[in-house]
């Protein structure tokens, strides 16, 4: 971009001449919305021109989320090159159309494999290894890596957990380097949480202040401040917490809540967010950026969800009871909605609970779910590992596919989908390996060569594959194209040993990597809507560019 005076910054050895770095910072509370906030600020940037990338720091000590419980940390995003990572990447990419990839997110594990992988080949010359220098390098130069592609204008880095964590110094540490090598390259948003006191009728900054010396006494001075409140701010209170915290009385933004979090980059747009990371970037003539089409087009899709009032109901067949366990999918489903005129509502119907005596009453079109407000008029067989609700999910998957109820199976789900037709439809005692290693009919499978590596991981088949499409299926109709490439996250596949019989009884193979012949899709032509994907079409779903697959998925729900 041009337009652009930037300061003096010191000289240091090792300064940066490429992307501009931002850091987004979290203190008082956790779960403030650190990654929206990163997301919407890509956004904005994106608004006006720029190009941009995104990336996470999470300070725990697995290695990546791939073996953490969804229970427990919700879903594992997959980027196109196979890496597991944090969900937030989900919020980067569907924000700004950015694909990411495994240099767009790191943890302490992984930090701290490459530092002992280091030290193991010898590559520190004999040096005691310390967190300071050798961790707090690897991380700069790991935090640095995106800034240096020259097709990059911003780099927006998102440091999880929360400022007095203790596993989150290093990160802390790092940026306080970098501060000072960068200059105005680096700059710093800290989001922080306003609280409102009810016996007192008063919103609180010291939590705010706290945060902020805590800070301060790792050496960084932040440049922006996020504050997270529920209430409407003062210019008082902003005033306040600027001259408290030293930073520019314009510099203290609100964000705050909202019908949801795609209205979140409007609100922030209004409160100047993308504008004050310009001017404290050095550009210096903002009324000359141009503001581009994907503006305009991000406020009409938040005018449509807010249009969009009449509920359209979707049940969940899974095993994780948890938000974020499907967020990816969830999110999915609730963009294609609003493209559809719809505000769509996900139910969670537990797969443990589901048996031959209970499943017509749970899917019945007269059902109603604690809490859901109306019955589900579609389905989602959800992904997942491990036995633990097999069964249930291979009965309902009977009951949708015999009553032609609208059902998208999802990785694990498609494959529920393919046990399911063989034992019902083909009369096998069928099973997956991944669940009885001895089953007589073994219609999912390990493929042979993954069978001999040692790593979970290993076995897995992550990131972007290849899949043709049958000229006249249902999936080549939605996708408006023969050869798609979609992302991965399985260990098991559909035994080739049964595609013919199971073609030849109606559960058509319409979908397959050119590579290996391995099943990608099947589906029932004559049923309103019956399909499983082996791999995860809500990784490419994003708020411009909904998945074509969820958008038909909608479109027969409603009978179009």
């Amino acid at each position: 971009m041009s337009n652009v005076t930037h300061n003096t910054a010191p000289a240091a050895t090792g300064a940066h001449t490429g992307a501009t770095m931002v850091f987004v910072t979290g203190g008082v509370v956790s779960s403030l919305g650190k990654g929206v906030i990163a997301s919407s600020l890509g956004r904005l940037l994106q608004n006006r021109g720029f190009r941009i990338t995104i990336q996470k720091f999470d300070p725990y000590i697995n290695v990546d989320p791939g073996t953490l419980n969804p229970n427990e940390h919700g879903e594992c995003y997959v980027t196109v090159d196979g890496y597991e990572c944090d969900l937030d990447l989900g919020h980067y990419e569907r924000f700004t159309d950015i694909k990411t990839t495994r240099s767009n997110s790191f943890t302490t594990g992984r930090i701290y494999q490459e530092v002992i992988d280091r030290e193991r080949k010898g590559e520190y010359g004999g040096k005691t290894v310390q967190v300071v220098p050798h961790v707090t390098d690897a991380i700069k130069q790991n935090m640095l890596r995106n800034a240096q592609n020259p097709d990059l204008d911003f780099v927006i880095t998102e440091i999880g957990g929360t400022v007095g964590d203790i596993e989150g110094l290093p990160f802390l540490e790092a940026i306080r380097q970098l501060k000072w090598e960068l200059g105005d390259r680096a700059i710093v948003v800290h989001l922080a949480y306003v609280p409102y006191i009810a016996a007192a009728g008063e919103l609180k900054t010291k939590p705010t202040q706290h945060s902020v010396k805590q800070l301060q006494s790792y050496g960084i001075q932040p440049d922006c401040i996020v504050l997270r409140s529920e209430h409407p701010l003062s210019a008082d209170l902003r005033r306040k917490v600027a001259s408290f915290c030293n930073v520019h009385p314009d510099y203290v933004l609100h964000s705050p809540d909202v019908p949801s979090i795609y209205a979140l980059p409007v609100k922030m747009h209004e409160e100047g967010l993308g504008d004050v990371i310009l001017r404290l970037a050095g550009y210096s003539d903002l009324a000359s950026l141009p503001v581009v089409e994907s503006h305009d087009r991000w406020h009409r899709f938040v005018e449509m969800r807010a249009a969009a009032t009449e509920e359209l109901h979707i049940g969940f067949v899974g095993k994780y009871d948890l938000q974020d366990a499907y967020k990816s999918i969830t999110e999915s489903l609730l963009i294609a909605g609003v493209y559809k005129g719809r505000k769509v509502k996900c139910h969670f119907i537990d797969a443990e609970k589901i048996s031959e005596d209970n499943v017509a009453e749970l899917f019945s079109p007269s059902y109603v779910g604690e809490g859901w407000g109306g019955p589900c008029q579609g389905y989602v067989i959800c992904p997942g590992f491990g036995d633990r609700g097999i069964e249930g999910k291979i009965t309902a998957a009977r009951y949708l596919r015999e009553h032609d109820l609208p059902t998208l199976g999802i990785c694990l789900g498609m494959q529920v989908m393919a046990i399911e037709f063989a034992r019902n439809v083909l009369g096998y005692a069928a099973h997956s390996t991944e669940f009885v290693p001895t089953t007589e009919h073994p219609v999912i499978d390990m493929m042979e060569e993954q069978k001999s590596r040692v790593y979970l991981g290993a076995t897995m088949r992550l990131g972007a594959y290849e899949c043709e499409l049958r000229e006249g299926s249902r999936a080549r109709a939605t996708y408006g194209k023969a050869l798609i490439a979609e992302r991965h996250r399985h260990r098991y596949e559909l035994n080739s040993r049964y595609v013919s019989e199971l073609e030849q009884a109606g559960l058509q193979c319409v979908g397959q990597n050119p590579q290996t012949g391995l099943v990608e899709i099947v589906e029932l032509p004559d049923h309103r809507w019956y399909l499983g994907t082996q791999f995860h079409p809500e990784y490419g779903s994003t708020v411009l560019h909904p998945h074509p697959l969820f958008l038909a998925f909608l479109g027969a729900v409603l009978g179009e």
